[in-house]
């Protein structure tokens, strides 16, 4: 239940993102709810990887690159679901910060603390 309250919560966040930038489209909630699985997956699966490929810029930039990181993430997603486009990578970048920032203070009014 838990798992379909935070996807839910990520893909209303990303719903939210046309209404702050107007350099990201997002057609409706069904397409910010197929975004939010696809870039679930990829998170879970391709990010790990991308993190210890880029672990040395990593630390070259004390951390700041997993910024870029991010924003590359949601901008590959959105090359390929329709309904979903980011007209830059500025605009991936910073829409990838306020998504994270959305999507983690919602989930942690809602959710609330795990519990042991």
């Amino acid at each position: 239940m838990r798992l379909v309250l935070v996807w839910l919560i990520n893909a209303a966040s990303l719903f939210a993102l046309p209404y702050i930038f107007d350099s990201i489209k997002v057609d409706s909630f069904y397409t910010a709810l197929i975004v939010a699985l696809v870039l679930s997956v990829l998170n879970t699966v391709l990010r790990p990887l991308l993190f210890l490929l880029t672990l040395p810029v990593t630390v070259l930039t004390l951390g700041l690159f997993i910024f870029v990181l991010n924003g590359l993430m949601l901008w590959f997603v959105a090359t390929f679901v329709k309904g979903f486009a980011i007209a830059g990578f500025w605009s991936a970048v910073f829409g990838a910060i306020v998504y994270s920032l959305i999507s983690w203070a919602a989930t942690s009014l809602v959710v609330g603390a795990k519990r042991d």
